[in-house]
């Protein structure tokens, strides 16, 4: 008998195949951030970031700077509710459906911080075979609960059952870090009348009407008291002391037991109001009477907010993202949402005093997301959280886009250099791409490195046997140089603190070249389950997006394109 652990796996068509994803660099447009015209208060953010372009590139993009950094990650995928999928039969959507999704949950849990945590809305559609992937992805130890959240308060009549709930999975990155770094909720103080002063302690309000006594409970509590009236009582019949002798005894002694006016009564040890902890444990059922729901967050707020743009037609109150990230983060922790939608979590992390980023691809990313966040950075959305956390505005965000592929084919259908790359911009992206950070530093070649001492220097034009010299004797012997030019003259291996590729060939296999969208939206791929796996070669790309602006690097940086000889270059 085989007494190993076995691993269980969920299992789907394509799931062996996974996107080479190309590490892209990204683009601020400076016109398109938005920042307040002063400062409001002290603590002001101002380098949050809204980035367009698709959500898996967005992530891959944010990986090399990102990793173990993000407190909170909050998403609202896609359901998979056929409405994306009206090509396909069930189990052809969804195991495209599972496959997009843990490309995603794989990068955003290397984004996560050892205390960050991940909170997914899902309904029943995919709910459970989600949890099986996470569990996977996560490791189940991970998995902290699945809250039920009231999206919608009616009763449809015409449904075989009204769906009122939908499911919020909540993962960690490590389940021990994070039980000691979870926060409670508020405490609501309507409960506080319960707690009076009778005989006057001077260590202030305590509980009244705690019972003494309960119906279950062990034989070793059934003892005696002997109360200051000089009368012995004992639990009634089938009861039992909810305390234990040695309990009541150093009670007794710290005078913190209550035996009525006359000294007579059961005794009650006394839980003082001010040793009652800051908040609430956090219960897995969130009413929309104290979270939101769709309806309100459409009805009550973004109409209001946005009244010349049609609402979403399920878009996630702010009352609920807001108990997410009180319990999950603290002020000027980082919170990601790469499914922005109506850009709900950078409203409330903005107003919240969080760190934010959000991705969105569709042109709602303009018409919603930009003009609402622009609103509360300008203090003019009175409505969500607005008064519940005495929001006045203040703070801003960049705007950025994915950059494009860094290689594209030429007329003869040879990956070369993408024209729309600067100096600056290849700069980066080769940075990126062989794992340095791109930090131009004193000299023209310290373009980035890797340590203290590693450095890397692009370019595009031939380098010859003279230029390489003089390089390897300016880096000298305590410092290394990865060179990637378009050609050189000379052996690889004649200097040895430089190591020298050429470009493109140095990347080429690394990646999948001009691929622009992994998104949802899977409306013309092929029908056949056995080609489900071409999904990342079928694919529609974006349509052309209007130029946008970027800083660049000194205008004497060499030109890509110009002619710099031969002698090998590709």
């Amino acid at each position: 008998m085989n007494n190993k652990k076995q691993k269980l796996e969920l299992t789907w068509i394509g799931k062996e195949n996974r996107p080479k994803l190309e590490p892209r660099i990204l683009l601020e447009d400076p016109e398109k951030s938005y920042h307040a015209k002063q400062r409001v208060t002290k603590n002001d953010i101002f380098d949050n970031r809204l980035i367009f372009g698709d959500n898996l590139l967005a992530l891959k993009a944010l990986e090399q700077e990102f990793t173990g950094k993000v407190k909170c990650v909050f998403i609202d995928p896609p359901y998979n509710t056929g409405s994306a999928f009206t090509h396909y039969d069930d189990g052809v959507e969804h195991s495209i459906w599972l496959s997009l999704m843990r490309d995603r949950l794989e990068l955003i849990r290397r984004l996560l911080s050892k205390e960050g945590s991940l909170w997914i809305t899902i309904d029943d559609n995919e709910a459970h075979y989600l949890k099986v992937q996470c569990d996977e992805i996560f490791g189940r130890s991970n998995f902290v609960t699945s809250f039920a959240w009231e999206k919608d308060q009616a009763r449809h009549n015409d449904a075989l059952i009204s769906s009122a709930h939908d499911h919020i999975l909540l993962y960690v990155r490590d389940f021990d870090t994070w039980r000691g770094v979870r926060n409670l909720q508020p405490r609501e103080t309507k409960g506080d009348g319960r707690y009076k002063n009778p005989d006057d302690d001077p260590r202030g309000e305590w509980l009244q009407g705690a019972c003494s006594t309960a119906k279950s409970g062990s034989d070793k509590n059934r003892f005696p008291v002997k109360l200051p009236s000089g009368r012995t009582v004992v639990p009634p019949a089938g009861n039992y002391w909810r305390f234990s002798e040695e309990t009541l005894r150093i009670a007794r002694e710290e005078n913190r037991v209550y035996f009525g006016k006359d000294g007579d009564r059961l005794p009650i040890i006394k839980t003082y109001l001010t040793d009652v902890q800051g908040g609430f444990v956090p219960k897995t059922w969130w009413p929309a009477d104290e979270v939101g729901s769709n309806q309100s967050a459409r009805r009550d707020h973004l109409r209001k907010l946005l009244p010349d743009v049609e609402p979403f037609a399920t878009p996630k109150p702010e009352a609920l993202i807001e108990r997410i990230v009180w319990i999950a983060t603290n002020p000027g922790d980082l919170v990601l949402d790469s499914f922005a939608g109506s850009g709900t979590t950078g409203a409330v992390a903005q107003k919240m005093g969080r760190r934010w980023i959000m991705v969105e691809l569709g042109e709602h990313c303009h018409t919603h997301i930009v003009p609402r966040l622009k609103k509360v950075i300008d203090g003019e959305d009175e409505g969500g959280i607005t008064k519940a956390v005495d929001w006045k505005g203040g703070g801003g965000f960049r705007y950025y886009r994915l950059a494009p592929s860094l290689l594209a084919e030429d007329s003869f259908g040879n990956l070369v250099i993408n024209k729309q790359y600067n100096a600056a911009m290849l700069a980066e992206a080769m940075c990126k791409m062989m794992g340095f950070a791109y930090e131009p530093g004193e000299f023209y070649w310290q373009q980035g490195h890797s340590t203290a001492s590693d450095f890397i220097y692009v370019t595009t034009q031939t380098l010859t046997r003279d230029h390489l010299a003089a390089l390897s004797e300016e880096v000298n012997k305590k410092r290394s140089l990865l060179i990637c030019c378009s050609a050189f003259r000379g052996k690889a291996d004649a200097f040895p603190n430089l190591t020298i590729k050429k470009i493109p060939s140095a990347v080429l296999h690394k990646c999948e070249w001009g691929h622009d969208d992994y998104s949802l939206n899977v409306a013309n791929l092929p029908q056949a389950p056995e080609l489900a796996s071409a999904l990342v070669a079928n694919e529609p790309t974006l349509e052309p997006k209007h130029a946008r602006k970027r800083r660049t690097r000194p205008d004497d940086m060499p030109s890509l394109f110009e002619n710099n000889g031969d002698g090998g270059a590709e």
